[in-house]
């Protein structure tokens, strides 16, 4: 069963030092996909105080692996194979990123991600991403 304590132990045992530096944490699970928050930090800013698109796509990406992996019910090794993204408006506060499935294969998976500000709900960017299952 993936749920919320698995999806947290996950958050340091399968991502990278540099994912964990995100300060990442599990807003909701479901069938459908996850919800994850990434909370306002200067050092994820650019040199004018909003945060760097670096760090926004790797939320996105880090979100579509638990959606993939709550919809099929456990984690499973995946590898990004695309990962589009529209910026839509600067952020300098905490985001929200809702990422749900659009289909889960055998050998592929894909998604979509809206990113949002966790103040207002504004969009802040939108990504559609597929994955290798490997």
């Amino acid at each position: 069963m993936f749920d919320r304590a698995t999806a947290e132990r996950m958050l340091t045992d399968v991502f990278a030092p540099w994912v964990q530096d995100l300060n990442l944490s599990v807003a909701s699970l479901d069938k459908e996909g996850a919800v994850l928050r990434m909370r306002f930090s200067e050092k994820l800013c650019r040199d004018n105080g909003v945060i760097c698109g670096q760090a926004l796509m790797s939320l996105a990406d880090t979100a579509m692996v638990f959606a993939v992996s709550s919809a099929a019910g456990a984690y499973r090794p995946m590898t990004t194979v695309d990962q589009t993204m529209h910026f839509l408006r600067p952020v300098n506060f905490d985001v929200m990123a809702d990422a749900r499935i659009v289909r889960i294969g055998r050998t592929t998976s894909f998604g979509r991600v809206s990113l949002s500000s966790a103040v207002d709900r504004r969009p802040v960017g939108m990504v559609s991403s597929a994955y290798a299952m490997l």
